[in-house]
């Protein structure tokens, strides 16, 4: 029996062909998701919204309470909820506008169940939030988040998705625990 050998550039090229097959059903599994999924957030979102925080351990779950504020009928409401729904709530954002810029808004809250995450929800919710606020004419988004190693993800996530580091302040959520604001222009 003889046995066939590979030259080690045809190795190379199958790996590279799976290597380049998984990158692409990634994509194609984040191109899948659907906007339909994306609502504003209503009243009876509260206690999954607080499932989530607790899930992720963003802060104590009890301050959305005084927080959350259902979407209204309200014309000049500028703040809002969104909640991304796949049968139940997977995750909640929180945009509002910064009260003495122009055209300038924070994305205030984002968290995605821990179950979820890495599915391109959060990206989704980021390009929603980002078409939103560019058709109302808004400049620049600005994302707060933690300095600590905890959330080193977190701020890779904001860097992949084009926002750039523009501040750090001390020691801002408590001893050791920085505060780093990420922007984009839209």
């Amino acid at each position: 029996m003889v046995s066939e050998r590979k030259h080690p550039d045809q190795q190379l090229s199958l790996n590279f062909d799976i290597q380049a097959i998984s990158i692409l059903l990634s994509k194609f599994r984040v191109l899948t998701l659907n906007n339909s999924n994306i609502r504003p957030s209503t009243s009876s979102d509260l206690t999954a919204a607080k499932k989530i925080i607790d899930a992720v351990r963003l802060f104590p779950s009890e301050l959305l309470d005084n927080l959350f504020c259902a979407n209204s009928d309200d014309p000049d409401q500028t703040e809002f909820w969104l909640t991304y729904d796949d049968g139940f709530p997977v995750a909640i954002v929180y945009c509002a506008p910064e009260p003495m810029a122009d055209g300038t808004w924070n994305l205030l809250l984002i968290a995605v169940h821990p179950s979820r995450q890495s599915e391109g929800i959060g990206a989704q919710i980021m390009s929603y939030v980002e078409e939103t606020l560019s058709a109302k004419g808004v400049r620049v988004l600005l994302v707060e988040t933690s300095g600590t190693d905890d959330f080193i993800r977190t701020r890779g996530f904001y860097s992949t998705l084009g926002y750039t580091q523009e501040a750090r302040i001390r020691e801002y959520y408590g001893v050791g625990d920085d505060k780093i604001t990420f922007h984009k222009y839209l």
